[in-house]
């Protein structure tokens, strides 16, 4: 009978509390996948995915008569889009989720990498490998002079390099022992820091923009280009459209005025516009006080930047005159801004209303009822068909013989209601009410003049171009622009630069006792690049680091040898 002696067991450790299993294991296994670079690479895609929609479809803050168009146009399908947000894409809840994850896992991913970086540079050299034959690179010299002779050499030709050195002590199978010099050289360290600036670089533009988007302002505003309309940016109420970041009021805009004075275009000989520009003045600081300006050019891409502002010239059109001549002589002119039906031809179409002068008639019923409203079309190169010669469009965008056709309409305009209207149509309302009844459909040329049946004229006295300025605050446009800068600079670096690992062991030659002017001196290479990770750059950098010329006893191993 045999006495056998048992182990004890080691000591079971004790289960995790069940608040741990159930909350912190599950929130942790969570943080980690969101942090991962998989993770970031997924959500940085799934964000220029979504993206994609606010590119294709009209979005309704840049242009909501254009997407509520859209919408009627398209039915149901539109309609439900609609509540899913796809008119309003970068506001969306499921846009701003995307990018908030997006930030979160770019910051969980790379402030460990951070901090593992900034210890590596602070680590030592990977100590010399015991059996250098083994790495992808390896070749074996018989140098003249001793090991420390030897050594100081490669410390001094590895500049650029963290490089450390250390002498060992050797046991032969002998007995004896010789001291063995060896050197661990590192280069490359910029390739990490590279990749690291590209993704903090790529979490600084995120900021950056959603920094600007809440910070900035757009506004537009039409001008008449004849030197009297001017646009002061003193508050929002002086667009025609203005779309503001979440933080702005129209409070804090920055003073400035700009007043166009005059408008160029120039067009190809089929109609399609090749360069316009616009003269304009504007005062800033105490130039708004002393009425002193200064003068500027605007043309396309190419904005007026004041105060911190950028103003850019988006398009242009023309402003044909009127004037409405009532019964007792007295005279309203207005010009007024027709906007572009056809964008080759400028076929353009609008509405203008006058109120009937003070005091003509005393009864404000009366008074209502007299008022005159013009609709039509402004075509600046005239083309007429049809059966009668009367139906005018458009053969050029160029003002070269304009003219304007128009419906005359007397009644109520609905200029007292108070309720916002189109400038460029009338209320069909009004129209089919009857409180608006059309008088005359004429066609006009400049000078050429319509009288209705109670002896009010309408004169068409000529047209004025009219431009479109947009003045664009972007807070953050600077830090944009770095930051785009530093993500090229860190892809570059990272696609550049190459991580290598160079080792060398230093052995006296055994040329008998006492003799050591004679080293073995091998060296092997690695790296993460291509196969063996230096081409065959490996053997040039051993003989400038040797300083020899000699062809190496052994040189890269074979697949076979591995």
């Amino acid at each position: 009978m045999t006495d056998t002696m048992t182990r004890p067991a080691a000591p079971t450790p004790p289960p995790a509390p069940t608040w741990k299993r159930r909350l912190w294991w599950p929130a942790r296994n969570t943080w980690r996948s969101l942090t991962s670079m998989r993770t970031a690479l997924a959500l940085l895609f799934l964000l220029a995915l979504a993206a994609v929609p606010g590119a294709l479809l009209p979005q309704r803050s840049l242009n909501e008569q254009k997407t509520a168009a859209y919408i009627a146009d398209h039915g149901l399908p539109a309609r439900i889009m609609d509540r899913l947000g796809f008119f309003e894409v970068f506001s969306s809840i499921w846009f701003t989720a995307i990018y908030v994850l997006l930030f979160i896992s770019l910051v969980g991913c790379l402030t460990p990498r951070m901090i593992e970086h900034a210890k590596s540079l602070r680590a030592r050299p990977v100590a010399t490998p015991r059996n250098l034959t083994r790495l992808p690179r390896h070749e074996r010299h018989e140098v003249a002079g001793t090991p420390d002779e030897i050594g100081q050499r490669l410390m001094g030709n590895l500049r650029g390099w963290r490089k450390v050195s250390s002498t060992v002590t050797q046991t032969q199978d002998d007995g004896t022992t010789r001291e063995v010099v060896e050197i661990s050289a590192e280069k490359g360290y910029l390739r990490e820091f590279g990749n690291l600036v590209f993704h903090f670089a790529l979490l600084a533009l995120l900021v950056s923009i959603a920094a600007g988007k809440i910070y900035g302002y757009e506004g537009t505003r039409i001008l008449v280009a004849d030197g009297d309309q001017g646009l002061c940016n003193t508050s929002t109420a002086v667009y025609d459209s203005f779309r503001g970041g979440n933080l702005v009021d129209g409070t804090q805009l920055a003073p400035f005025c700009v007043q166009v004075d005059s408008f160029k275009a120039d067009y190809l000989p089929n109609g399609q516009a090749d360069q316009y520009s616009a003269d304009v003045r504007y005062q800033t600081g105490s130039d708004l006080d002393t009425g002193d300006s200064k003068p500027a050019t605007l043309k396309v891409n190419d904005p007026l930047r004041v105060v911190g502002d950028r103003v850019y010239l988006l398009g242009h059109g023309y402003a044909p005159t009127f004037t409405v001549t009532f019964p007792n002589g007295e005279k309203r002119t207005q010009t007024v801004p027709f906007t572009p039906n056809e964008a080759v031809t400028l076929l353009s179409s609008g509405a203008a209303r006058f109120d009937t002068p003070g005091g003509l008639y005393p009864n404000e019923d009366v008074r209502r009822k007299n008022q005159i409203a013009l609709e039509g079309l402004f075509a600046p190169t005239a083309l007429y068909s049809g059966s009668n010669n009367t139906l005018l469009s458009s053969s050029f965008p160029d003002a070269r013989d304009p003219a304007v056709a128009i419906r005359i309409y007397k009644g109520d305009t609905g200029l007292d209601t108070g309720r916002p209207q189109n400038v460029y149509s009338l209320d069909q309302n009004l129209i089919n009410q009857g409180r608006l009844i059309q008088k005359d459909q004429v066609n006009l040329t400049p000078g050429q003049t319509a009288t209705i049946d109670d002896g009010t004229r309408v004169s068409f006295d000529g047209y004025q171009p009219w431009v479109s300025l947009q003045v664009s605050h972007d807070p953050a446009q600077q830090y944009v622009l770095i930051s785009a800068i530093a993500m090229l600079v860190g892809l570059l670096v990272s696609l550049l630069i190459k991580r290598r690992r160079v080792w060398a062991r230093l052995t006296p030659a055994d040329d008998g006792p006492g003799d050591k002017r004679h080293t073995v001196v091998e060296m092997a290479g690695l790296a993460r690049t291509d196969q063996a990770g230096w081409g065959e750059g490996f053997g040039d950098l051993v003989k400038r680091l040797l300083e020899i010329d000699e062809p190496a006893r052994t040189g890269r191993r074979t697949t076979s040898e591995r």
